[in-house]
């Protein structure tokens, strides 16, 4: 298979997918328990997404400075503070620790 074969292939799902989502019934999609669905597997893709992009390294697990720039990012997020302040306290965080040869 090419890669210009895997590619249409890949659009043409795409579209049979979004097709078939206009033919779905609204008040299936609007029921309690679909709703309920999509928003817990929002926050778990989300959650997938940070793991994998903090601990993760071609195929290889790593645990470098990332971990605790991101503990404080969430520490801060709990703490309720503005956006950019967590990004700038991950960030420093994250360039101390590289500065002192903890994590690379």
């Amino acid at each position: 298979m090419t890669m210009w074969t895997a590619v249409l292939v890949a659009a043409i799902v795409c579209v049979a997918l979004k097709t078939v989502g206009y033919l779905i019934p609204p008040r299936w999609v609007e029921a309690p328990t679909p709703l309920r669905i999509a928003d817990l597997l929002t926050v778990a893709l989300l959650a997938a997404l940070v793991a994998v992009q903090t601990l993760g390294a071609g195929q290889a697990v790593v645990v470098d400075a990332r971990v605790p720039a991101v503990l404080v990012a969430a520490g801060l997020l709990l703490l309720r503070a503005p956006f950019l302040v967590v990004v700038i306290a991950a960030a420093l965080v994250a360039a101390l620790l590289r500065l002192w040869g903890w994590a690379a």
